[in-house]
């Protein structure tokens, strides 16, 4: 038996679709430039969660946010995307500022390099 999560199994995907193309607001508990509390690895960009929202995990569903190169507490912005994590049932919002632009798959990509393992996840779309 695979531990592959494949779409149609993610509960957490599920729940991610559901922020899509919708403005989304999120809490900022680990801001640019902090460091993981267990792992160590600095975050290159702001990390947050979205109030009110239960995850497989037992917490609120996360996100990255795609924003300018500074710490935030909050962060309000238009979900472009969910990073599926192939292998635990944990995706991770895509959140940019209003008005911009949604990064392609590559700049994502290189965004979330510092946490994210290329191959372990696929990038979904609207």
């Amino acid at each position: 038996m695979s531990d592959l999560v494949e779409p149609e199994d993610s509960e957490s995907l599920r729940l991610a679709r559901l922020f899509l193309g919708s403005t989304v607001d999120l809490v900022i508990d680990r801001p640019y430039g902090s460091r993981h509390p267990r792992c160590g690895f600095r975050y290159l960009l702001n990390y947050g969660y979205v109030p009110i929202t239960r995850a497989p995990d037992g917490e609120e569903l996360d996100g990255y946010y795609l924003g300018p190169p500074e710490p935030m507490r909050t962060a309000r912005g238009r979900c472009v995307g969910i990073i599926h994590r192939r292998y635990d049932d944990d995706d991770k919002l895509i959140v940019v500022p209003d008005g911009s632009p949604a990064p392609d798959d590559a700049t994502i990509a290189d965004a979330v390099a510092f946490q994210e393992t290329a191959g372990h996840y696929v990038i979904v779309r609207g």
